[in-house]
């Protein structure tokens, strides 16, 4: 045993002597003509051993005698040097014009961001909003002119809404196309924000025509990060704990304000609002590995998201994986790509509703039954109080711990790209991709909750929804691009291919109620969970559905550039969907836009860019849903779901089989300027939108007693300014300063409504039901915020006295006369805002970097759903807290809508400030890299809106909160809800380690 440990040490000695003789250190710095290049790659040739520069440009490294040093940096010329013995290497590396020229990823392919002649727009991941980011969209939220990105107060669980260029469709989606490394329809839940790298917003049709119908509404191009060839493994961390408090809720009364304005006491001092939320605590964990060598690159992600919100048992823990690998075949003719990514969401989305009541319940009543002034059985209710007898008034803190609303979705997909250089002037690139989603979502009322499980009721107590979702979406494409350079001063590149998209969907639901005492639910295990509940209950209502469809495309484009600075470009979709009956499936979209660098002929001095270009595309949209040139019918087997009553049908819909495509056509018409430090871009658009695919009321006499078929009808139009301008105002070594701003206008004109005029938008019960607030008016605006107008005077019992608008003597204000010609009613205010400003500073001061960004919003005007509901004191009333606002009017005692409850909404905010410095580090050192960052986001809001949230509501879901069915309404902006979430403000501390 000694000699064998004897011989091993022997052999161990020599080998590591002849290491030590072979190898060596070299270090030094790299550097280009103005300084040290921090982050640029040194490897050994033909291994991976390799490091990076510090923040000062310097390196050190172990190689052998007779090694090879690679050095490179993004945007220069790649430089290998014979080490030869040499221990100190310092290099200075040139720059890549053709490398530095920036590109922009466009749909099939890229074009260097000079030659575009569409409305794009390419923000990367240095200039993304920072802080605790839930949601891709809000990486960009004010970056980008003629994107709104509005996410009404703070919900965790409440995905952003999605606006390009104001309204696209009445009846169908209105949220611009996704694509995430090629894959078509993406969703955005399935990418984690510290996993991107790029995003690209096509806003004009001409841009976004060749991705056919499901860009309609534009489209959001999302590019992940990937390896670098000839990048040593680096292995990154990047952590964030963020500390959200609530930012603004509206003001109501204490307990002593209540009881002097004549609230019923019950006895106990109850900061509602305190009960039900608490302090939102944020963590995010993102590791990665990423490198590559000269024929390959590969990055590995994992990400783990745990969010808690200000509302009580609200929040998600998310998990993602995801995988990048690029590999360079057959002496780089073939390159192939893998991406995979999968997603695990579990939301506790809690209810919306519990802040609603927290904002209007008594403030002298008790959490919990025992401490009722009165005997109370508090058995009844799981040993919480209620406020029996009263419509519309429900225990807050009963609602957030009593009930359960969970939902649970994974996501998985991938893709596979295979792109062959045939030769120098012809390629052919094949994708085919896969995602597939399943989403279980459930509700449980237990029959000791009053709000929804009913505890008053002999029958029916207790309530448990069930559902399923289940999406598999498969894309196959392929297409062949030619690049000729025809003559010197011709360059022409030419692309076609061909695309098929097929969707399968199951959705199941089910709904239980009427449960025996005792019975519980546990979300560990719901089959089990299932068949408790059915044991003594009943099924309440079930429904299934299951959609296949198809979409088929051909496409082609061709490129063009004359004399280097005149630009043409052209595209053809052909689409056929499987969603139209067999006459109208077919639709062909057309795109043409051309751009002159007008610069090349006046050649002015100091200017590197000086662009004009005008835009032409269509794009068509598909319908909501697939067999609708079928007649559908609803059956209602027995009462209650139950058997052994009579079968019956219960409406339906008609068929519709000469449906066909809605079309969008759009006109562009943009500026380019660029100098060293400056650059601008100016864009005025007009769209059209024809044939709206909607759900329109028929006569039931004509469509064998249908009342509703889906129809194409009706017409839109919208224009509007986009400007964005960035420039460095001091640009050194060890100071610069970089501000930029954007501005968005844009207005939408109904031209043509199938309903005619309609009042839309009823604020609800109590005491408001039929009261609507919004007027959709044909030829004229959308979102006009429409009512009576109060005079400022009341009558002797506090009812507030309206204005005779029209002057004619005879007051008309009731709801049914809303749209008469002489009713006494005008425009209020708009939902729907004049323009939207976004304003970015970024400073870089040696180590130390600064972003501050602020975002305002003007003309548009909210109605405070809180102040029209609880500000009036009247009879039972006086059991509902009251709203207490500068606005407020003690006097007044009836609630009756009108102006006095629509608010200006303009608002200034400052939505991301941040800091950060970088370390630095020992080129010796395993820490390649050290970063500390604290941001902030919402930190505060200059405004005259007494609500919640001055954003613009852009759409409404109506009155029944979570209860209601279907997308929320477009033409309804503008109201803000009683259920809306409170708004938030974040701190968040942030570190970043590179090995």
């Amino acid at each position: 045993m000694k000699i064998t440990l004897l011989k091993s040490l022997v052999v161990l000695g020599a080998f590591l002597t002849f290491g030590i003789a072979q190898a060596q250190e070299v270090s030094g710095t790299v550097s280009d003509a103005s300084g040290p290049l921090p982050g640029a790659s040194v490897v050994e040739k033909g291994t991976t051993n390799g490091t990076q520069t510090d923040f000062d440009g310097n390196y050190s490294l172990s190689v052998g005698n007779d090694a090879v040093l690679v050095i490179s940096y993004i945007g220069y010329k790649s430089t290998e040097i014979a080490v030869n013995g040499q221990s100190t290497i310092n290099v200075t590396l040139q720059e890549d014009a053709q490398a530095l020229e920036e590109v922009v990823v466009v749909g099939y392919g890229s074009q260097a961001k000079k030659e575009i002649t569409t409305a794009v727009t390419s923000v990367n991941v240095e200039d993304f909003n920072q802080g605790v980011v839930q949601a891709p969209a809000q990486l960009l939220q004010g970056k980008v002119a003629g994107l709104t990105v509005a996410n009404p107060g703070g919900n965790p669980n409440q995905a952003p809404t999605i606006r390009l260029r104001g309204l696209s469709t009445v009846g169908g989606n209105q949220e611009p196309l996704v694509v995430i490394d090629g894959i078509l329809g993406g969703s955005l839940d399935s990418v984690d924000p510290a996993d991107i790298q790029n995003i690209t917003v096509l806003k004009d049709g001409s841009a976004a025509a060749i991705y056919g119908s499901r860009a309609s509404s534009g489209v959001i191009v999302i590019t992940t990060k990937s390896g670098k060839s000839g990048q040593p493994l680096q292995v990154s961390y990047n952590g964030q704990l963020g500390v959200s408090t609530i930012a603004n809720q509206i003001s109501i009364m204490n307990r002593e304000e209540f009881l002097a304005a004549g609230g019923n006491d019950l006895g106990s001092d109850t900061d509602w609002r305190d009960e039900v939320t608490q302090t939102g605590v944020a963590q995010v964990h993102n590791v990665s590995a990423s490198g590559g060598s000269e024929n390959m690159t590969y990055r590995v992600a994992a990400n783990f998201r745990d969010t808690d919100g200000i509302l009580v048992n609200s929040g998600f823990q998310q998990t993602n994986f995801r995988t990048n690998f690029t590999g360079r075949l057959f002496d780089d003719k073939l390159k192939v790509t893998v991406n995979t990514a999968f997603t695990t969401r579990d939301s506790q989305v809690g209810f919306n509703e519990a802040l609603r009541y927290a904002t209007s319940y008594n403030p002298t009543a008790p959490i919990f039954g025992d401490d009722a002034p009165f005997a109370f059985n508090s058995a009844q209710f799981g040993g919480y109080f209620e406020t029996l007898g009263l419509f519309d008034s429900f225990n807050p803190v009963a609602i957030a711990n009593q009930n359960r609303n969970d939902r649970d979705n994974t996501t998985l997909n991938y893709n596979i790209n295979l792109d062959y250089k045939i030769s120098d002037a012809l390629s052919i690139n094949v994708n085919y991709a896969k995602e597939d989603e399943k989403l279980d979502a459930n509700q449980y009322y237990p029959t000791t909750n009053l709000w929804r499980g009913n505890a008053l009721s002999p029958t029916r107590r207790g309530l448990a929804n069930f559902s399923n979702f289940q999406r598999n979406f498969t894309l196959f494409e392929t297409y062949a691009t030619y690049t000729n350079k025809v003559s010197d001063l011709l360059n022409l590149t030419v692309t076609g291919g061909y695309s098929f998209q097929e969707t399968d969907q199951n959705f199941n639901f089910f709904s239980l109620g009427d449960f025996p005492a005792g019975v519980d639910f546990d979300f560990s295990n719901r089959i089990q969970d299932a068949q408790d509940l059915l044991e003594g209950g009943r099924v309440q209502a079930s429904s299934s559905r299951q959609d296949d469809d198809r979409i088929i495309r051909m496409f082609g484009r061709v490129n063009a550039t004359f004399d280097d600075a005149i630009y043409l470009n052209a595209a053809l979709s052909r689409e056929g969907s499987s969603r139209f009956g067999t006459e109208n499936q077919w639709g062909i979209f057309p795109a043409v836009a051309v751009g002159a660098d007008l610069n090349k002929y006046l050649n002015l001095s100091n200017v590197n860019l000086l662009k004009a270009r005008l835009g032409w595309g269509v794009t068509g949209a598909n319908p909501p849903q697939v067999g609708l040139d079928q007649q559908i019918f609803n059956v209602q087997n027995g009462a209650d779901g139950q058997s052994g009553a009579a079968t019956t049908q219960a409406g339906g819909r008609a068929a519709n089989p000469d449906l066909k495509w809605e079309e969008k056509s759009e006109i562009n018409l943009g500026f380019e300027f660029a100098t060293d430090r400056l650059g601008a871009t100016l864009d005025f658009f007009t769209r059209d939108i024809r044939d709206f695919i909607i759900l329109a009321n028929v006569e039931s006499s004509e469509f064998n007693g249908f009342s509703q078929r889906w129809e194409n009808a009706g017409t839109l139009g919208v224009n509007g300014v986009e400007f964005s301008v960035n420039y460095d105002l001091i640009a050194k070594e060890n100071l610069k300063y970089n501000t930029g701003l954007i501005f968005t206008h844009n207005k939408t004109i109904l031209e043509e409504n199938p309903q005619g005029d309609q009042v839309l938008g009823n604020l609800g019960a109590p005491g408001q039901n039929n009261t609507f607030v919004v007027r959709v008016k044909e030829g004229e605006e959308v979102g006009q915020i429409w009512g009576p107008v109060w005079s400022g005077e009341l009558d002797a019992s506090g009812t507030p006295i309206l204005s005779d608008i029209n002057g004619d003597g005879n007051l008309v204000t009731g709801q049914g006369s809303a749209l008469d010609e002489d009713a006494d009613f005008r425009v209020l205010g708009t939902g729907l805002p004049d323009f939207e400003l976004g304003w970015t500073n970024q400073v870089k001061f040696g180590n130390w970097d600064a972003n501050v960004f602020f975002r305002a919003v003007v003309g548009h005007s909210l109605v405070n759903s809180f102040r029209a509901f609880y500000e009036p004191i009247i009879g039972s009333q006086a059991s509902y807290n009251f709203v207490n606002t500068d606005n407020a009017n003690p006097n007044i005692r009836t609630a009756q809508f009108s102006d006095y409850y629509v608010e200006k909404a303009d608002f200034l905010r400052l939505d991301n400030m941040s800091v950060g410095y970088n370390f630095d580090m020992n080129p010796d050192s395993y820490i390649k890299g050290l970063r500390l960052s604290l941001a902030g986001q919402n930190l505060f809001t200059i405004t005259g809106y007494d609500g919640i949230n001055p954003d613009p509501n852009l759409a409404d879901g109506g009155s029944l909160g979570d209860l209601r069915s279907g997308p929320a309404n477009p033409l309804v902006p503008g109201i803000e809800r009683r259920e809306a979430y409170f708004t938030q403000t974040t701190i968040t501390l942030g570190l970043n380690v590179n090995f």
